[in-house]
């Protein structure tokens, strides 16, 4: 009940901001004689995004940051349309920039909608060249939406010309007018070109933005994904144990995340950075002791416990200081989540005198649960991986029980209440872990030693004389 007060006067504010924005917009349009329909269509436009709740006030302030500059632009190169130097507005980039930084198709058609009106209302321009800038920023979204490569880019922008192009040519179809000179160099080549140099200014500003708006694309994923990077080769030298088991969880996380139709580049690389914190005290952790036995054999369970909460927090005190993006940060606190560390705990309830002593919420990990299906689904590979790990004799059918087992704990105690995972999801991730560990964990023939010659030899000649004296015992053979 204290939130509601609070929840009320956020509200409150926001519809203030809200009214003093359209006030000014309306304020701008009157003086630069606009059409008032612009404010009418952002405010309609926020609207849309508030309901599907694609949206938050920083969001807002993203997304009306790159509409101010497309409407600047329009303002400046539409001073004269005579020479239809307007058809180079870059109206595309606008919806090829939210797709990449945001990752959501449906908030970037709205921005290709109300980019390619908004453009429309400045220029005071007919539904043709509304038409054809919202068929050029659709054809952007749907060309480089999983963009990995500079190279996607420059091919978006080939077929945001042709299809400007194409859309233009369909609009206005009088063949006699198309095919003359004058056509193809007022019209056609601008619209073309205006293709390339949308691409062109999304390669060149993309790296701006993110920063900007602490965003995430593909590209900084893959810079991340490059194990020249520093945090990377440290693990290498100092937890070389953590270091392979992250590229295991990496693996099945990926697998798993393709499978459900989840972000799999960005589950690959938090599984990277999940456990950047052991490598602070390497030497308590199982994967890295490779002699010298179990430091944990010598402390109390308490101690023991202390170490290995700290490696959470020294985890993101690390990423943090190197720089990585929050959704980076969120794979290293969620992929425990409240969990309890069974080992320590149970220890300690040998040790106490008294359970009552004990008290189980001591030993679990502060969280937060997984917020998001990719952090979930490291989460699950993280707690598998370790587990088959322990096999004597990992054979497909002990690997399925142990999947299974553990994501059933994991859902029983609560671990995945604050993702957005389906059962249907989580049967699909289980059947993937059990495939990938009975392949990575498959069974191999063993070859017979390899003799040399003289052995050879021996063995051959030793085998005769058995042989001959064998039927020395027999006697000779008889026909009856």
């Amino acid at each position: 009940m204290n939130g509601f007060p609070i929840r009320m006067d956020i509200k409150f504010w926001e519809a203030i901001t809200t009214i003093f924005v359209v006030l000014l917009l309306t304020a701008f349009c009157q003086v630069m004689q606009l059409s008032l329909m612009i404010p009418i269509l952002l405010l309609f436009g926020g609207i849309q995004l508030f309901f599907l709740k694609k949206a938050n006030f920083r969001r807002f302030l993203h997304l009306g940051l790159l509409l101010t500059l497309l409407s600047f632009a329009a303002i400046y190169m539409g001073q004269d349309q005579s020479n239809l130097f307007f058809l180079y507005l870059p109206v595309a980039s606008v919806a090829m920039l939210t797709i990449l930084l945001f990752n959501d198709i449906e908030l970037a058609f709205i921005m290709a909608l109300v980019s390619s009106v908004l453009v429309s209302l400045i220029l005071k321009a007919d539904l043709t060249i509304l038409l054809v800038f919202l068929t050029g920023s659709l054809t952007g979204i749907y060309t480089v939406r999983d963009a990995r490569n500079r190279g996607t880019l420059l091919r978006a922008g080939v077929f945001i010309g042709f299809m400007n192009a194409v859309c233009l040519v369909l609009i206005h179809p009088e063949w006699n007018f198309v095919f003359t000179q004058a056509f193809m160099k007022n019209y056609l080549q601008p619209v073309f070109l205006n293709g390339l140099i949308s691409a062109f200014i999304v390669a060149a500003t993309l790296k701006i933005f993110e920063s900007w708006f602490g965003a995430m694309t593909n590209f900084s994923l893959l810079e991340l994904s490059d194990f020249n990077h520093p945090l990377l080769k440290r693990m290498i030298l100092e937890a070389p144990g953590t270091y392979h088991h992250s590229l295991v969880v990496s693996n099945l996380s990926e697998a798993a995340a393709d499978t459900i139709g989840a972000n799999s580049l960005l589950t690959r690389v938090g599984s990277y950075y999940h456990d950047i914190g052991k490598m602070v005290k390497p030497e308590y952790f199982t994967e890295n002791q490779m002699v010298g036995g179990n430091k944990h054999d010598k402390i109390e369970p308490s101690i023991s416990r202390l170490v290995i909460v700290n490696h959470v927090k020294e985890g993101i005190e690390l990423a943090k200081k190197y720089k990585l993006n929050p959704a980076i940060i969120d794979f290293i606190p969620q992929h425990h989540g409240t969990g309890l560390m069974y080992y320590f705990y149970q220890k300690a309830l040998e040790e106490a005198q008294e359970e009552s002593n004990v008290k189980e919420e001591n030993y679990r990990y502060p969280g937060p649960k997984p917020q998001s299906r990719e952090t979930a689904i490291v989460l699950l590979a993280d707690s598998v991986e370790g587990a088959t790990r322990s096999l004597d004799e990992p054979n497909p059918q002990r690997i399925e029980e142990v999947v299974r087992r553990i994501i059933n704990n994991k859902f029983i105690d609560g671990q995945l209440d604050e993702c957005n995972l389906t059962l249907k999801e989580i049967e699909l991730i289980a059947v993937t872990f059990t495939r990938a560990l009975s392949a990575m964990y498959h069974g191999r023939i063993k070859y017979p030693e390899k003799k040399n010659g003289s052995e050879l030899r021996n063995r051959k000649s030793a085998e005769e004389n058995s042989h001959s004296s064998a039927q020395d015992q027999e006697g000779p053979q008889v026909d009856s």
